[in-house]
This record gives C-alpha cells, sequence and structure tokens, in this order.
C-alpha cells in the first residue's frame, strides 16, 4: 500500500493521518526486510570483508580561536586585539584505509580540503566603538594515520600528523560607530589578506570512529559508513608567526568508502538424502554449426612474411644455433632471398616449413642487404641473463660472421651487450613460464637507421626489417573451416565434444572442448569424399555430470576453381602479451594493404598467440589483435570511399591445431604472436 501525504508548507499532520502512516512504513519495512533476507538466503557465494578501502571523507571542522591577533598585515593594524574566537569550516576528501579484518592494526590517509574560517568575539576600540573580525582561513591537508582496532571490532581509534599548506588567507574588519554618538559616519569594512602567514602547519590530530556495514557479506563489493570525530589540538596550528594566535578543532564527519572482499571458499559438506523431488534446469546452450558452401582444397598464396630483427640464442651459449642457415663463403654469390628452398635449417618443423626457411635464413638476407646496400649500417645487440658481456659475445659471433662470410667492413657493424633485450618478454615480478620467457629474451637484436634495410614507412632502431616475399601453396585455407559454436558452453560444460556422422554411418570424434567456438578444417571431416552430407551431435557434460545433446546437419563441398586462384597474404607481429602494438603498422595497413585489396573482395583477419599463458586469456588476446587490424582497415576503406570489402574475423587463441607455427622455439613462438591478413578475391 502507498500512502499519499500532501501538505502546505508550514502545516502540521494530524496525529490521526501520522500513527497510521508510521505503522505502515514499519510494516513496509519488515516486508522488505524478509524480502532481503529471503534473497540474501538463495545466495551461496560468501565474502571476507575488504582490507582495501577507498571512498571520500566529509565533515564539519569547530574551531576554537585563542591567543590574541592585531597586526594584520604591513598596512593595517587594528586599534586593539583580538583574543578569543569560533567557527565552523568545510572538510571534504578523498580517503584510503587499509586494515585486515579482525586484526588490531592499520592505516588511513586522507588528503583533501580544510576550511579553518571563523569569527573573533566583538572588542571594544579605545573609541569604545564595536569591532569584529572575521577570518576566512583554509589549508590543503595530508593526514595519514595509525588505525587501531582495539576490540578487533567495527570501532577503531587513529592518530597521526597533519601536514597543512596554506590555500586562503583573507580577513574582513569591521567597526561600528560609538553608541553614545549616533550620528557618526559607520567606517567601511577593511579587506584584505594576513601578513606574516605560516604557509606550511605541522601538527597532530587523533580521532575515532565506527564502521557500519551497508553491504551484506554476500556481495564482492562492499560499502561501509564511517561516522568519525578528530580532535586536532592548538599546538603547531599557530596560523601566523608573529603573535599567539593559535587554533583549535574539533572535527565531525562521516566516510563513506568501498572495498571488494575476497571470495570464502565454502567447506563441502556431505550430502542428505533429501526425499523431495530435485528439478534440475537444464543449462540454455545455443549450438550453432557455420559451413562454407565451397571448401578450397588448396590456394596459391602470394605472402609477403614480416622479418623478426632478432637472432635467438640457446641459453648458456654464445654461439649462432645450428637451426639456423649459415653459408660457407663460395655460397654467398648464388644466395637469393626469394629463392631459399635449398638452403633449409637441419632440424626444420613440419608446420609452415617455408616461412621457418625464410626466418632461419635472416643472417644471411641481413648480410645480402649489407651488401646490395654499401652504406647500411646497424648495431647488433645481445642481451643475455648471464649478463652484458656474455650478450656482447652473442653479438660478436653474428659480427664475425657477417665480416668473415659476406665480406662485410667491421666499421658497419657496431656490437653492444645488455642482460635484458629492450623489450623484454620476462616483466618484473613474473613467476610463470618463466623458461619460455627467457628463452625469449636470450636474443641478438638487429637495429638500423637505413631505410633500405627497413620495413615500409619504418625508422629508427626499433623498426623492422623489410619484408620476403615469395609465393607458396596453401592447404586448407581458413575460409574452407567449419565453424561450431556452442554459446555459453564455457560456462555450461565442465566440456564437450562433437560427433559427426555421414549417410553409410561412418562416424568421427572430435574434442573435447571447453571454449564456445572451435573451427575444423573442411578436409578433415570429408576426408577422402569430394561432397557430403552429415548429422552434428553437440555432447556436453554439465558441471553438475548431466549429459545434453544437440543436432544439427550440414553439407561440404571440395572445390577447385576453374582458374588458378591466387590470394595475398600479410602478416603483422606482435610483442609478448601485447595487443596495441598496431600504430607502428598503420600506415603500412593503410598504403601498402589495403589498395591490393580487389573489387568486392574479402579480407579474413585471424590472430593467434603463443602457448605462454592462460587459455582464456590467449583467445581474448588472439581476438583483440584481429579486432585491431580490422578497425584501422575499416578505417582507411572509408577514407578511400570504398564499401565493396568484406571483413571477417577469427581468434583462434593459443590452439596448437591451428597456431601458424609451432612452439618449440622461441623464434616459432614470437611468430605465434601474430595477425595474418589474407586477402581473397571474389571468384
Amino acid at each position: 500500500m502507498i500512502f499519499n501525504i500532501n501538505s502546505e508548507k508550514g502545516s502540521r499532520l494530524k496525529r490521526s493521518l501520522y500513527i497510521p502512516t508510521i505503522k505502515s512504513l514499519l510494516v513496509s519495512a519488515l516486508i522488505l526486510t524478509g524480502i532481503h533476507a529471503s534473497v540474501q538466503a538463495q545466495d551461496t557465494i560468501r565474502y571476507t570483508k575488504p582490507s582495501w578501502y577507498f571512498g571520500a571523507a566529509a565533515g564539519a571542522n569547530l574551531i576554537f580561536f585563542r591567543g590574541s591577533t592585531q597586526h594584520l598585515n604591513s598596512t593595517f593594524t587594528a586599534p586593539a586585539a583580538f583574543h578569543n574566537g569560533f567557527g565552523v569550516g568545510l572538510f571534504a576528501a578523498p580517503l584510503i584505509e587499509y586494515h585486515r579484518p579482525g586484526t588490531l592494526l592499520g592505516f588511513m590517509i586522507q588528503a583533501g580540503y580544510d576550511g579553518r574560517k571563523g569569527k573573533f568575539d566583538e572588542i571594544k576600540t579605545p573609541c569604545n566603538c564595536p569591532a569584529d573580525l572575521k577570518t576566512d582561513l583554509s589549508y590543503i591537508t595530508i593526514e595519514p594515520s595509525i588505525r587501531i582496532a582495539p576490540f578487533k571490532s567495527s570501532f577503531y581509534i587513529y592518530a597521526g600528523p597533519r601536514v597543512a599548506f596554506n590555500l586562503g588567507k583573507s580577513f574582513t574588519y569591521s567597526q561600528k560607530i560609538n553608541p553614545d554618538y549616533p550620528e557618526q559616519i559607520v567606517e567601511p569594512d577593511i579587506k584584505g589578506d594576513f601578513g606574516f602567514l605560516n604557509n606550511t602547519l605541522l601538527s597532530i590530530q587523533i580521532g575515532a570512529g565506527y564502521d557500519i556495514a551497508l553491504s551484506s557479506e554476500y556481495k564482492k563489493y562492499q560499502w561501509a559508513l564511517s561516522p568519525f570525530i578528530a580532535y586536532h589540538p592548538y599546538f603547531g596550528q599557530n596560523p601566523r608567526s608573529i603573535d599567539t594566535w593559535n587554533v583549535t578543532t574539533l572535527r565531525l564527519g562521516v566516510a563513506l568508502k568501498m572495498g571488494r572482499g575476497h571470495r570464502i571458499e565454502e567447506p563441502v559438506k556431505a550430502q542428505i538424502p533429501m526425499v523431495a523431488k530435485i528439478v534440475v534446469i537444464e543449462p540454455e546452450i545455443k549450438f550453432s554449426v557455420n559451413a562454407p558452401k565451397n571448401i578450397p582444397v588448396n590456394r596459391t598464396v602470394r605472402e609477403i612474411f614480416p622479418l623478426r630483427n632478432y637472432i635467438f640464442f640457446n641459453l648458456g651459449s654464445t654461439e649462432i644455433p645450428d637451426r639456423y642457415v649459415l653459408l660457407r663463403k663460395d655460397q654467398v654469390a648464388d644466395f637469393k632471398e626469394d629463392q631459399l628452398d635449398k638452403l633449409k635449417p637441419r632440424n626444420l618443423s613440419g608446420r609452415s616449413e617455408r616461412q621457418m626457411v625464410v626466418y632461419y635464413n635472416v643472417i644471411n638476407i641481413l648480410g645480402d642487404r649489407m651488401g646490395k646496400n654499401p652504406k647500411a649500417t646497424i648495431r647488433l645487440v645481445g642481451s643475455s641473463e648471464n649478463g652484458p658481456k656474455d650478450g656482447k659475445k652473442m653479438a660478436e659471433s653474428v659480427k664475425v660472421y657477417l665480416v668473415n662470410v659476406f665480406n662485410i667492413d667491421p666499421s658497419r657493424i657496431v656490437i653492444e651487450g645488455r642482460e635484458k633485450p629492450k623489450i623484454p618478454s620476462e616483466q618484473p615480478g613474473g613467476n610463470k613460464e618463466l623458461a619460455l620467457l627467457r628463452e625469449g629474451d636470450q636474443r641478438v637484436s638487429i637495429e638500423s637507421g637505413t631505410p633500405e634495410m627497413l620495413m615500409e614507412f619504418q625508422t629508427g632502431p626499433n623498426a623492422p626489417l623489410r619484408p620476403v616475399e615469395f609465393i607458396d601453396t596453401q592447404e586448407a585455407p581458413i575460409d574452407s573451416y567449419v565453424n561450431f559454436n556452442a554459446d555459453g558452453a564455457n560456462e555450461a560444460f565442465s566440456s564437450w565434444s562433437l560427433e559427426i556422422t555421414d549417410k553409410t554411418g561412418r562416424m568421427q570424434n572430435f574434442g573435447p572442448y571447453t571454449q564456445d567456438r572451435v573451427t575444423i578444417p573442411g578436409k578433415s571431416i570429408l576426408g577422402t569424399q569430394s561432397e557430403g552430407d552429415f548429422n552434428v551431435t553437440m555432447i556436453g557434460q554439465t558441471k553438475s555430470g548431466t549429459m545434453i545433446k544437440k543436432d544439427t546437419t550440414i553439407h561440404l563441398v571440395l572445390w577447385t576453381p576453374p582458374v588458378p586462384e591466387e590470394t595475398t597474404r600479410f602478416s603483422i607481429i606482435y610483442e609478448f602479451n601485447n595487443s596495441e602494438a598496431i600504430n607502428i603498422y598503420e600506415k603500412y595497413l593503410t598504403e601498402i594493404i589495403i589498395p591490393r585489396i580487389p573489387k568486392d573482395g574479402k579480407v579474413i583477419i585471424s590472430g593467434y598467440t603463443d602457448i605462454i599463458g592462460e587459455d582464456a586469456h590467449n583467445m581474448q588476446l588472439s581476438i583483440d589483435r584481429a579486432n585491431d587490424v580490422k578497425r584501422i582497415i575499416e578505417k582507411g576503406l572509408m577514407k578511400v570511399e570504398r564499401s565493396d570489402v568484406k571483413l571477417e574475423i577469427h581468434g583462434f587463441g593459443e590452439d596448437q591445431s591451428l597456431s601458424p607455427f609451432e612452439n618449440k622455439f622461441p623464434e616459432e613462438r614470437f611468430y605465434n604472436r601474430t595477425v595474418i591478413i589474407d586477402i581473397i578475391p571474389n571468384s
């Protein structure tokens, strides 16, 4: 029931209306309390009281003036001295507070505005004229305190220093006429600023407060209201340096603060058989399959492959690893960076073999480019966990190879040793997967200021090297993959899998999976068939052990274009755990990549990560990287007024069945931190 009570200003409610209203409010409060209790009873997750609080405090300063003041500044002295006074000032400040629940000690700090204005008691001047003096003192105050909860409860006391910096210093002096001579002319008020002011005050404060919880233990973020009182004694609070005027303050206020609690893991209780029937609510899962109409078997790709300007070394060694291709002097004349098929390393992995051949020739590509550009100079910066001395030896081994094999003038190569690279993988305070991170930091970085050596539109020592371009054959292109979407699976299922059955009854099993989206090459499903209809069953197991099944059908067709189709592939590479390094590529994406997108073409943008870090984090990181590239391409297309291009993004995280490279060596992990851009013509 809702009561609407209207009364005119100044009127009083009749007793007959007032009492039922109060009763109704009490009944409503009891009902709301019951509802709140029932809601709380439904919550199952409890949280500790926060240790850290952040908020704001506000209150009133009750200010007592004692002592004397008369010579107000260099131009005005009152006819008589003022002694006692009183005032009320505003206090407002943000606060930070730390105290572990149920402990004795903590700390708090407040820093903000502190008003100390007031009015002195009226005095009589020699002419028997009443006189008043008003002050408008204010300060910026910093008040750190030790917080003590003597009973380890919500009651606390605190004490600490107060450092105040003067902000306002004005005064108003008023003198009335002698009442014995009423015909006198009233002197105008004199306004000015106090002179001889102490700009900085150092004093102390002591206070007490009480925390009133505004949130229940079932809330992660908890609010508290803390009424408090504080006493600031007079010593250290002399506003001026030339008189005995001092200030004593009693502060009354309240603080509103918020903190985050930590989840309380409840002990597992023994299950008691229930007589009543328990209804299990099946989680809502939306299962769908997105299959391409035609599945290209393979495709010719013109790949513009980026060159990492790093040479990675084995931990504990200063020699160039044998996985890099090292030439003899008589092989240099026949070396061509776009014809590297015959120059393979000895222990090459099977995946993306063509690209790794390119990368493991990076020292030879560097030597070849320096030979073709006699004015080019480089700096080799070796970084070793054993210190700058070992790092310099690593850089020296690369320099010796370039000088002895490619006949590069030693004066064109500067070397340097460091303990950590300028962009390290291992971050301070990190404690996970340190071995892999340290492998990535054991490297020689190639720096150059010669434009002919560098990627388009890049300058400076940290610019990437110019990419290598070659023709390759791409098996199972990205647009031939079938996407299986189980929205909500990550939350509802402990795991889920796929059963795919063709018309003959042949069944294939894929999984188990934990993520919401899974991608499988269409050719893996078709096998030796050129075309087929398939029944797809998603089988999910909930965290309570219940099995859930959902079915759909798909039709797949292998396809070979009547005319050989060539696509273009670009790659953007990132530093460790970074999704925002794209700014160095923005001009490259806009002025090199966009003009190569044909009319009505499609651009597939795929993000990847290495295996370092949590699966869920890496999945989101790969999506962020792909969206980063998409944003720049969309912006560039709008600038040239193109709306014919279809953009498609994928994030594959660290999925080792889909990542471009393996993760055995740091080179492969560094190249898996990438976004691949496939430009596909309209077929």
